[in-house]
């Protein structure tokens, strides 16, 4: 005989929430910049052990919440499948000289005083053209974050602006999957969806540039010039530098350009790099192989080592070492074990109705179209925060208030362009996010370092509700409105 089920109370759903925001902030404060190497996991983990002791008490089973957990660590697994495709690529383009060559040409062609800018837009562009920000941060990104350490640049301002310009590119590009998917939930066209966009994101995007040139002139760097000269001397010493050497990189973006899916395109792109390696850095390969082994079979292992461990370079400059010894799948471990436990809290939620139970109070009172936008993106933000998965950041939300909005009158672009601004541009902000957590591998400086100089994923969603308050292109439907029994009978 089966147990009833009981609706959970306002204080079961928040009990697992409000203790894990407790024991996360208690991992930060005991372990500081160590909290996601495991202190962190261990805090989701008991969240979600929680979350399943409440939901076990109102009844439901834990074969059923089990299922949800699998369900829930699933969706993430194609995640994980691109981390540990990125993990060998940047192995492979350490070692073929693709990433020194980008440093090497960018040290020269950037300037400091406008380099966080720069760094802004070129990867807006290159995550326009191409609609990921994750395969943006892992090459042009990672390349970026190396000219700055040449030119003694800060680590957390220049992750902020990959960050920005890469989530910018990601959102206007009707490449991308969030900005496909947000107006298939809302019931938008994908065209009018990114136009309607435009009015929140381009405002966000030039004050965000306009930042980073201020910052860039605020930072004196009397040393700049020697340091720059210092930097492309060692990498010229340590690698064969060249404009050919880019060819993986234009590969990449030709299968990302062209929609190959993300782990097959990285994939491609990594086990290229190693072709690279041994066909251009002859002598890089060789130092790295073991006396013992002939020269083919040296080789092999070397590429096979770079795509699972990285490479490590021993170079007269402590932070070239560090910045080109990186990389393999091995390094992604830790993030995708995060991701894990993150998808399993947020599964956990889910299933036994606590989460729809927390969000379903914010909509309590809402009776303005600013009122209405300005919680659809709160319950973005506090999806990204509980669930852990930029995706589930849109869906949820999405699926809660599409009626709401059409009752209230209100055009259902209104709801999908606040889906994306609150869902897809808070998701890196997060360390235990999937895209936090992805970006923290792939550029090495914590999200909550980089959040201050994220300007454009903040500044968006305050202008978005500041437009919504204001009543600054808020799209009505027409009297009379639909009612929604009707539009299910027609659907």
């Amino acid at each position: 005989m089966n147990k009833t089920i009981k609706d959970p109370s306002l204080l079961d759903a928040f009990i697992p929430i409000v203790s894990l925001i407790i024991m996360m902030g208690g991992a930060v404060y005991l372990f500081a910049d160590d909290s996601s190497y495991g202190p962190n996991q261990i805090a989701l983990l008991l969240g979600t052990g929680l979350a399943a002791i409440i939901g076990m008490k109102n009844g439901h089973r834990w074969k059923d919440i089990e299922a949800g957990i699998i369900k829930g660590i699933s969706m993430s697994l194609g995640a994980c499948l691109i981390l540990l495709a990125v993990g060998s690529l940047i192995g492979t383009w350490m070692l073929s000289g693709t990433v020194p060559t980008l440093i090497y040409y960018g040290l020269q062609l950037l300037n400091p005083s406008f380099f966080y800018a720069a760094t802004c837009l070129i990867c807006a562009v290159v995550a326009m053209s191409i609609g990921s920000s994750w395969t943006t941060a892992a090459t042009v990104g990672v390349a970026l974050m190396g000219v700055s350490t040449g030119m003694d640049m800060s680590a957390a301002v220049t992750a902020g602006a990959v960050v920005s310009g890469a989530y910018f590119g990601d959102k206007i590009s009707p490449l991308s999957e969030t900005t496909n998917l947000a107006p298939a939930v809302a019931g938008t066209d994908l065209f009018e969806h990114i136009r309607y966009m435009l009015w929140t994101t381009i405002p966000s995007f030039i004050i965000a540039l306009i930042l980073f040139v201020i910052v860039g002139f605020s930072e004196v760097k009397t040393a700049s010039v020697e340091r720059i000269e210092q930097m492309q001397q060692l990498l010229g010493d340590s690698f064969h530098i060249g404009w050919h050497l880019l060819i993986p990189l234009v590969v990449l973006l030709t299968l990302a350009v062209r929609k190959m899916p993300a782990f097959p395109a990285v994939s491609i792109g990594a086990l290229l790099g190693g072709l690279w390696a041994v066909i251009f850095q002859g002598d890089v390969v060789a130092s790295l192989a073991l006396d013992s082994d002939s020269q083919g079979i040296g080789a092999l292992k070397v590429v096979w080592t770079a795509l699972f461990a990285g490479v490590s370079f021993s170079t007269p400059d402590e932070n070239l070492n560090a910045l080109l010894s990186r990389g393999g799948m091995s390094s992604m471990l830790n993030t995708i074990w995060l991701i894990i436990c993150a998808m399993s809290f947020g599964a956990v939620l889910e299933r036994v109705g606590l989460l729809k139970r927390a969000v379903g109070i914010i909509l309590h009172g809402a009776k303005s179209a600013g009122d209405m936008i300005s919680r659809t993106i709160l319950t973005c933000i506090g999806t990204n925060l509980v669930t852990a998965d930029q995706y589930m950041s849109i869906v949820m939300p999405g699926r809660m208030y599409k009626k709401e909005f059409e009752k209230r009158g209100l055009n259902q672009l209104n709801l999908s362009r606040s889906l994306e601004d609150g869902g897809t541009l808070t998701s890196p902000l997060i360390p235990w996010n999937t895209c936090g957590a992805y970006m923290q591998g792939v550029l090495m400086v914590h999200p909550f370092e980089y959040i201050f100089y994220t300007f454009f994923n903040v500044i968006n969603p305050i202008l978005a509700v500041i437009y919504a308050y204001l009543g600054i292109k808020i799209l009505r439907l027409e009297p009379p409105f639909q009612p929604v029994e009707k539009e299910e009978e027609r659907t």
